[in-house]
C-alpha cells in the first residue's frame, strides 16, 4: 500500500482530493490528512508516508516550509504542490525542495492522477534501490543546478521553441527509456518547476500526462500485432513493469491491453 499525505487547510478541499485518490486507487493507497504544515510534518513522519500532496498557504507553517522539513527527513519521498497560487517566489522555493510537480487549482483530475502514479513508480524504484539495485541505472542528464534568472535568459519565445521542438524529439527518441521530468529538465538546462510550467504552457498538459499518452499510442500500435506478447508491448512502450503498464493502460484507454487487442483484432 502506498502511503499518501494530503495537507490543506480547507476541509472540503481535503475531502475532494481524498475522494479523487481513493476513486482511482481504491486498493493501492492509504491517505492521511492534515490541516496545516505543522500537522503535515508530524503525520508524514508518524505514518512513514512516501508521497506528500501539499497546499502552500496554510496556517502555522505553510506548505513550502513543511515540504522542507519533510525533505530533510525523507530525501527520496515525492512532494507534490497543489495550490491556487502561481507565484514566482513559490515556484523558486518548490525547486529547492525538489518538488515532483507544481499543480494549480483548479486543475484536471488527469494531471493529478498521472503525477500520483509517477510518484508511485518512484516509490517502487526507491524500494528496489534499497534492495540492492544499481542507483545510476537509467539516470542521465539530471544536472539542474541552474539559476532561476538564467532560465529566463532568452525569453518566452525561445523557451517555447525548445519545449515544442527539442523536447518533442527527445521524447520520440527516448520514450522507451525510464525517463522522468527531472531528467529532461536537466538535459535542457532548466529547473524542474520552471520546465514544468513551460511544458504545460506549450502542450496544454503536464509532462507526465503527455508522456503517458504518447506511450499509450505506441502501445496501441503494437497491440495490433498479435505476434507481440503483452509483456513485450509493455517494454517497447516504455514500461518495465507489465502490471504498472496494464494499470495505466486500463485507466487511460478504458480497458486492459488484452481487451483492447481482442477488440482491434475482432
Amino acid at each position: 500500500m502506498y502511503r499518501i499525505l494530503v495537507a490543506d487547510d480547507e476541509p472540503i478541499e481535503r475531502q475532494v482530493i481524498n475522494k479523487k485518490i481513493m476513486g482511482f486507487f481504491p486498493d493501492q493507497v492509504t491517505v492521511f490528512m492534515a490541516e496545516n504544515g505543522i500537522e503535515a510534518v508530524s503525520v508524514f513522519e508518524d505514518n512513514n508516508c512516501q508521497i506528500a500532496i501539499l497546499d502552500i498557504e496554510m496556517p502555522g507553517m505553510n506548505g513550502l516550509d513543511a515540504a522542507s522539513e519533510i525533505r530533510k527527513a525523507h530525501p527520496e519521498c515525492s512532494i507534490i504542490f497543489l495550490t491556487a497560487f502561481d507565484e514566482f517566489t513559490y515556484a523558486k522555493r518548490a525547486i529547492e525542495v525538489r518538488a515532483l510537480d507544481y499543480l494549480l487549482k483548479p486543475g484536471s483530475d488527469e494531471d493529478l492522477i498521472n503525477v500520483i502514479e509517477e510518484a508511485m513508480r518512484l516509490a517502487d524504484r526507491q524500494e528496489e534501490l534499497e534492495e540492492g539495485a544499481d542507483p545510476c541505472e537509467g539516470l542521465e542528464g539530471t544536472d539542474t543546478d541552474i539559476s532561476f534568472a538564467q532560465e529566463t535568459r532568452d525569453g518566452e519565445e525561445i523557451a517555447s521553441n525548445i519545449i515544442v521542438g527539442e523536447v518533442t524529439r527527445y521524447i520520440e527518441n527516448n520514450y522507451k527509456e525510464d525517463i522522468a521530468l527531472q531528467d529532461v529538465a536537466g538535459l535542457f538546462g532548466y529547473s524542474d518547476v520552471y520546465f514544468c510550467k513551460l511544458f504545460k504552457q506549450n502542450f496544454g498538459k503536464n509532462f507526465i500526462t503527455y508522456l503517458n499518452e504518447f506511450r499509450m499510442d505506441k502501445a496501441k500500435e503494437l497491440l495490433a500485432d498479435p505476434q507481440i506478447n503483452i509483456k513485450d508491448v509493455s517494454i517497447e512502450s516504455g514500461y518495465r513493469d507489465a502490471n504498472y503498464f496494464t494499470r495505466v493502460f486500463k485507466r487511460m484507454v478504458g480497458m486492459t491491453p488484452s481487451e483492447y487487442r481482442n477488440g482491434v483484432l475482432g
